[in-house]
């Protein structure tokens, strides 16, 4: 499996410095406020699960698992949504946590939905993020990295549903995808 990958973007560490990052980041700007998070199924599980570790009030979570790709590695643009929410969010401040930002489609198409059910506050944070691929622009609130044009495999991001155990984030060696 590690084999299929030609480089790594980000190790264990590194990984683990910017989530404690973001966490301490989340914890001061939501002081005094609930906060539920809402991952985005199934890339976004392990980040959420050190995320959320790193992050000193009080959380709730949920899960929402939606889809555009399929087995492809293009989006194709039509959104699905297999899973939905098992709580109402209304009223309460929502994070979406999601493990990486490509076009944009999904996670714009996922803002709306959840935006009609009246959140009092929606913010999304992300690991990764490739804006040089973005087709419709998303106001990101909390970033890990900037990655580039690449096909990445890792740390609960998938290929075909493998390499989502990978520790680390690294580039998917072409001839596996292609």
């Amino acid at each position: 499996m590690e084999r299929d990958v030609s480089e790594i973007l980000f190790s264990e560490e590194v990984l683990r410095e910017k989530i404690e990052q973001l966490g301490d980041k989340i914890t001061k700007e939501y002081q005094g406020k609930e906060l539920i998070m809402i991952g985005v199924l199934k890339g976004a599980s392990v980040f959420m699960g050190d995320l959320m570790r790193r992050i000193k009030i009080p959380v709730t979570i949920d899960f929402i698992a939606v889809s555009s790709y399929g087995l492809s590695t293009e989006s194709s643009g039509v959104v699905k949504i297999i899973k939905d929410l098992d709580d109402s969010i209304e009223d309460k401040h929502v994070l979406i946590v999601e493990d990486i930002i490509d076009t944009g489609l999904t996670l714009h198409y996922l803002c709306e939905n959840l935006l009609s059910r009246k959140p009092k506050s929606l913010k999304i944070c992300t690991l990764l993020d490739k804006p040089e691929r973005r087709k419709i622009n998303i106001n990101v609130d909390y970033k890990g990295f900037d990655i580039p044009d690449e096909f990445i495999v890792g740390f609960g991001i998938d290929y075909a549903e493998k390499y989502r155990n990978l520790p680390y984030v690294g580039v998917l060696r072409r001839e596996i995808y292609e």
